[in-house]
């Protein structure tokens, strides 16, 4: 099969699980004889566009601007130039299927194109962005959980928070109807998708609460594409106990929850912070301002960087203030035999098991991190017990033979 991998950003621009996920999948779709071709968005200067070989993957990148938030959300409506690079792209690859795995910041007018050349397309509900335009489901003027538009009044405030322009408080009716156009055109997306693939039970009912038609939901689980051996070696049981957060440093990721609490830890502890500092600078000069001397950054890690840091820690935690739709910094500490400790909320509730592989937390309150944090540090059975417990997540492969199979229903009617 040909298949076309559409998403809104790509490596080595951009890294994160989507990212990850679409390069991963591609790699190993590839090496089972099929031909694979990835289509991002690029935000820089200018309209151009660039083509390029990973191994047996086709890479084409194409820009059309720099864009804000405003403009990325604005390209929903249209963007011609991109519109026109995605048809040559199209007349030139013949995909007998395409996988959208994220649009954000480009026109739903590529949707077209595919439909009117009779191309099967299946979509990946990463996040929330095809209800919320944040994806996240966090409102921009009270860092609240979000349960989706209430007439898109609630997300034309989001619209004005987010600008900082509160003069454009007094064009909220418009731009609620702005709001609502943009749903009405993504859902129709969705509608007319052969397949929605969920990547865990909590966003797969999520979506369907929201009207979407649940016969064209599927609930696929990501597979992990490095999976290695758990070590067996034993830790000195009186040694330092380490705990790790491997993820984005922004506001939203809840980092300052866990560095806060982390301070008022006692006892031989260590946290270490993995992540890209310059993403949000402003951010991360506050964490570092939280932070004690045990606590330490060490920057935005590589793919065999993230396995050597597991390797050597003992807790992974994952302190998000949203419904993360997966969290593969999970899979990977489950797959090296770490336990985890994670916010309770949404999926992630679901994938760690209170007291048997992990410990679940309410999200923001520091007292509650604080508290769950000691008792790791006092308790190693507590540890010992956790770790017992962890069971190796699906891998790459096991992921890929069930996208494979749906590909090949999807293409075949």
């Amino acid at each position: 099969m040909r298949i076309l991998n559409v998403v809104h950003q790509y490596l080595p621009e951009q890294v994160g699980g989507t990212e990850l996920y679409t390069h991963w999948v591609a790699g190993a779709l590839s090496r089972r004889g099929q031909e694979i071709t990835v289509f991002y968005r690029r935000s820089a200067e200018g309209i151009g566009e660039e083509r390029r070989t990973e191994g047996n993957v086709h890479v084409w990148s194409a820009w059309t601007g720099r864009q804000g938030p405003t403009r990325r959300f604005l390209a929903t409506f249209g963007d011609l130039p991109m519109a026109q690079i995605f048809e040559r792209a199209l007349d030139e690859i013949e995909p007998d299927l395409v996988h959208i795995q994220h649009l954000m910041g480009m026109p739903a007018g590529l949707i077209h194109s595919i439909r009117r050349r009779g191309i099967p397309y299946v979509v990946t509900l990463w996040d929330f962005w095809w209800i919320c335009a944040n994806a996240q489901l966090l409102t921009n003027y009270s860092r609240e959980i979000c349960d989706g538009p209430k007439a898109y009044l609630n997300c034309a405030r989001c619209v004005v928070a987010r600008s900082g322009r509160h003069w454009l408080s007094l064009a909220r009716p418009a731009l609620a109807g702005l709001c609502g156009l943009r749903n009405r055109v993504l859902r129709q997306i969705l509608g007319t998708a052969d397949r929605l693939i969920a990547p865990t039970p909590f966003v797969h009912r999520w979506y369907a609460d929201q009207g979407i038609l649940e016969d064209k939901l599927l609930t696929l689980v990501p597979g992990l594409e490095h999976t290695p051996t758990p070590s067996t070696q034993k830790r000195d049981e009186t040694a330092m106990v380490r705990f790790a957060y491997i993820g984005g440093l922004s506001w939203q990721k809840g980092v300052h929850t866990l560095i806060e609490a982390f301070g008022q830890v006692q006892g031989q502890a260590e946290l270490w912070i993995a992540g890209d500092e310059s993403s949000d600078p402003d951010y991360v000069a506050h964490l570092r301002t939280l932070a004690t001397p045990q606590v330490r950054f060490l920057g935005r890690l590589t793919r065999e960087e993230v396995w050597q840091i597991l390797a050597q820690v003992d807790v992974v935690t994952v302190p998000t203030l949203w419904y993360e739709t997966f969290s593969f910094v999970v899979s990977e500490a489950f797959t090296s035999g770490i336990p985890a400790v994670v916010s309770n909320l949404g999926p992630l509730s679901e994938r760690v098991r209170d007291g048997v592989d992990g410990l679940l937390v309410p999200a923001g309150d520091v007292e509650a991190w604080r508290t769950t944090l000691q008792r790791l540090v006092d308790d190693k059975d507590l540890r010992a017990h956790l770790q017992a417990n962890v069971e190796r997540p699906m891998t790459l492969e096991q992921h890929v033979n069930h996208l494979e199979a749906l590909y090949a229903r999807c293409v075949s009617g």
